[in-house]
């Protein structure tokens, strides 16, 4: 049984060999990790395409909707609140946008998550959010904390209906205003 991952990624295969004792089923299941497979189209290491990002500048870099009245609203209540500047902005739709997007394992044009993108890791929907609201001034890094220990799948689900009726709700702009 061979799983395939999406394109730039590497192949797993799972050989099928199972031990059927007669008191307890037991699955040996090993996986080997190959290179991913060799085509005509260039395989791109979004880390090191896009590590120019961070070499001057370490801060993070939050990623969001330019032409989402939300999201653009989310960005200037941070850059209200980020006394210190601590994360830097980019439109997802922006070269540099698309590119970090790739990075973090997403497509180019998936605009449907804010996504902060950190030198060494990626985070999106509400642990973005979290993330983000941890290098903000107080009281955001402690309602942070808290709002850790809501299940994921809570967050994420509150989260993905705002981010899917956010342009019904909030209306979108011509252009990104940041």
């Amino acid at each position: 049984m061979a799983l395939i991952v999406p394109v730039n990624c590497a192949r797993l295969t799972v050989p099928r060999r199972a031990h059927v004792s007669a008191h307890r089923r037991r699955f040996d299941v090993s996986a080997t990790l190959s290179s991913p497979p060799r085509g005509d189209a260039a395989v791109v290491d979004w880390v090191k395409e896009t590590a120019s990002f961070f070499e001057q500048d370490s801060r993070p870099i939050m990623l969001f909707d330019g032409v989402c009245n939300l999201c653009n609203g989310g960005v200037k209540f941070v850059r209200d609140n980020d006394r210190r500047r601590n994360i830097r902005f980019e439109a997802l739709q922006s070269e540099a946008g698309k590119k970090l997007l790739q990075r973090s394992g997403r497509a180019p044009d998936d605009i449907s998550s804010v996504v902060l993108v950190e030198r060494d890791r990626s985070y999106i929907k509400s642990e973005a959010v979290l993330k983000i609201m941890e290098y903000i001034n107080l009281p955001f890094p402690q309602l942070a904390f808290f709002l850790q220990f809501v299940p994921l799948f809570v967050r994420d689900f509150v989260y993905e209906n705002i981010a899917d009726n956010r342009y019904n709700f909030f209306g979108r702009s011509d252009s990104c205003d940041i």
